[in-house]
């Protein structure tokens, strides 16, 4: 009984996560996708990165060709490397069945559940969240994260979240996604990492007496920047909907910046939770 109480109570941080996410995934859905100007806001910032993407339209096109077979080999071949190492057999399953719900649950939500009426915003276009790309991009890190020792994923939560970030920006200069698209399909992952941290902590899987204090500031201080910036934007967006006039470069500036305040502070906050397993 005392065992199954320790095993609780170290699940539960990460089941409030799961939760947390999940709630954050509504929210995006019913702000963004079910109200009229939610639509306005994020699909001004959709048709911003159309009017200002410039020369990065060739690297985001050519950085999205690439991602699906990238993402999974590069994940599966430093995934290989760090178990035969390390010899965690028990946290690579946990770790790819959560990569793999997160990548189905997202292509469920899409096309099967989740559905984008008609608001006179964007005539004839189906729901587009959450992104499927975004999903594998974020997916293959959360495997790699999770894998890491305790000592090396405050590294891998740096570069993960450069390569989810980049990856869910192209999206949008590519035009195949909105901003909320990227953000649900970020907290899609964050649902299924968190949950994937419940069970290796029910299982009792190891801890280190002496977890690493690394707290990645300059990301904790390049989120809330990034995040005053998304709320400006959005406020301004808005308004300006409003009052009858576009602020493409705005709007566009605003969404990018909202993509990267997010998966800047659930790099941070994966760090935090995850710093006690081994």
């Amino acid at each position: 009984m005392r065992s199954d109480s320790a095993s609780a109570l170290r699940a539960s941080p990460f089941l409030w996560s799961a939760l947390g996410s999940a709630v954050a995934f509504v929210v995006v859905y019913l702000v963004f996708v079910r109200s009229y100007m939610g639509q306005v806001v994020d699909e001004t910032a959709f048709a911003g990165a159309d009017v200002w993407k410039g020369d990065s339209l060739a690297f985001a096109h050519a950085f999205l060709n690439a991602l699906p077979v990238v993402s999974v080999v590069l994940a599966c071949i430093v995934a290989v490397v760090i178990v035969l190492v390390r010899r965690n057999w028990r946290v690579f399953v946990v770790a790819v069945t959560a990569a793999a719900l997160a990548n189905a649950s997202t292509q469920l939500l899409k096309y099967t559940i989740l559905s984008r009426p008609e608001q006179g915003v964007d005539v004839g276009l189906s729901n587009s969240l959450p992104s499927g790309h975004t999903t594998v991009a974020a997916s293959a890190v959360l495997v790699v994260f999770l894998l890491a020792s305790p000592r090396l994923r405050p590294l891998a939560a740096v570069i993960g979240s450069v390569f989810a970030i980049v990856a869910g920006a192209s999206t949008l200069v590519e035009q195949w996604h909105r901003p909320s698209d990227v953000i649900a399909g970020l907290l899609v992952v964050a649902f299924w990492g968190s949950l994937a941290g419940a069970v290796l902590a029910w299982m009792h899987a190891r801890t280190t007496p002496n977890p690493p204090r690394t707290k990645l500031w300059p990301l904790v201080w390049i989120a809330a920047v990034c995040g005053v910036g998304a709320v400006v934007s959005l406020v301004v967006t808005y308004f300006s909907a409003n009052n009858g006039s576009t602020h493409f470069f705005i709007a566009y500036v605003g969404g990018v910046a909202a993509i990267a305040a997010v998966g800047f502070a659930l790099a941070v906050l994966a760090n935090r939770m995850f710093r006690s397993l081994a």
